[in-house]
């Protein structure tokens, strides 16, 4: 028996699909979260997983992103146990996402602020950090987020309140730079 156009499409079909569609977002959801040279480790044990579990996979694009966030979520936490090796996540991700090569040429005011908001997101707790990436960089709705990190949209939305006020307290407790108009001024 050949496969009938109307009949619905194979495992092996399906899942090719699934990972075409998600690859590149699972990709950068895990890179920025790990060292590069193992994000591909993490990709593959994750679509490991998917492949197991098929069959919980939601069939909604957006509800499959987060499914795969979740798995990669939990895949990355039996991984960092050591204090250390999270904190330098950290400072990666404030690196590349706040400080970046895009800073070149921009108002000294605005680089600033993007130096204070790296400080700031450095001291910040590592739950508060991923509240505040799951909404911003992952760009999940709170229930999908909420689902990722496996508790409920209400708790969801107390964390990242909360990730959002100590992000702006740790902002606004930064030093402010001394400009060479405010020293001018100070010395009149």
């Amino acid at each position: 028996m050949g496969h009938n156009e109307n009949s619905p499409p194979s495992h092996e079909a399906a899942f090719t699909r699934l990972y075409e569609a998600t690859y590149a977002d699972l990709r950068r959801f895990i890179e920025r979260r790990v060292h590069p040279s193992h994000a591909e480790d993490v990709v593959a044990q994750v679509y490991l997983v998917a492949w197991r579990r098929y069959a919980e996979i939601p069939r909604v694009h957006d509800e499959q992103r987060a499914w795969l966030f979740g798995v990669a979520h939990r895949t990355l936490s039996n991984e960092y146990r050591a204090a250390e090796r999270r904190q330098q996540l950290t400072l990666r991700i404030a690196d590349a996402q706040l400080v970046g090569p895009g800073t070149v040429g921009l108002e000294p005011d605005l680089v600033a602020a993007r130096v204070d908001l790296a400080t700031a997101w450095r001291r910040l707790s590592l739950v508060h950090q991923e509240a505040i990436a799951l909404t911003v960089w992952d760009s999940l709705t709170t229930r999908q987020a909420a689902e990722v990190l496996g508790i409920s949209p209400v708790a969801y939305r107390l964390r990242l309140s909360r990730a959002r006020r100590a992000l702006r307290a740790l902002a606004a407790a930064c030093p402010q730079p001394v400009t060479p108009t405010a020293t001018a001024r100070s010395s009149s």
